[in-house]
């Protein structure tokens, strides 16, 4: 189930994502608009160090969400510890808090929000989804069991 930590290893994502990551990376760091993506970086679980991965930021209905598409990657992990991180948008950096979606809340998701969004998306965008998060359409449970979900909620800026 997602947000089960005990007894999982850490899956690493497809070699072509790992060979362009870094690049990616570069370029969300820059601002450069890459469709959905956006830097997300997170204090590291065990070191404490500033970690950056390049996610796919899903808005709905005034809602931000990020998908773990691989499942249990260091960048779940660690956001799944810190609860916080900062992405990246377009140049400009926003703080945010990170609620898991888990059990339930992950299942009606997937089939009541993610599922629909996708099905009245452009081709590409159903396409992409279809390659990077399997059939979230037609089998929200598995979706659930293995994308953890995590709500983007904006962290209040305190005054100097």
């Amino acid at each position: 189930m997602a947000g089960t930590t005990t007894g999982q290893s850490i899956n690493r994502p497809p070699r072509f994502v790992r060979l362009i990551d870094p690049m990616a990376r570069r370029f969300l760091r820059m601002g450069a608009p890459m469709g959905p993506n956006v830097l997300l970086t997170v204090r590291g679980r065990n070191s404490g160090e500033p970690r950056s991965a390049g996610v796919a930021l899903t808005e709905i209905n005034g809602r931000r969400f990020i998908v773990g598409a691989y499942g249990e990657v260091h960048w779940v992990r660690n956001l799944r510890a810190a609860g916080e991180g900062t992405i990246r948008v377009r140049g400009r950096d926003e703080q945010v808090r990170a609620v898991e979606l888990t059990g339930a809340d992950a299942l009606t998701f997937f089939r009541d929000v993610l599922a629909p969004w996708i099905q009245g998306s452009s081709t590409p965008r159903r396409w992409a989804s279809r390659i990077f998060l399997g059939d979230v359409v037609g089998d929200p449970l598995a979706a659930a069991e293995h994308h953890p979900v995590f709500e983007l909620l904006p962290t209040p800026r305190s005054e100097p």
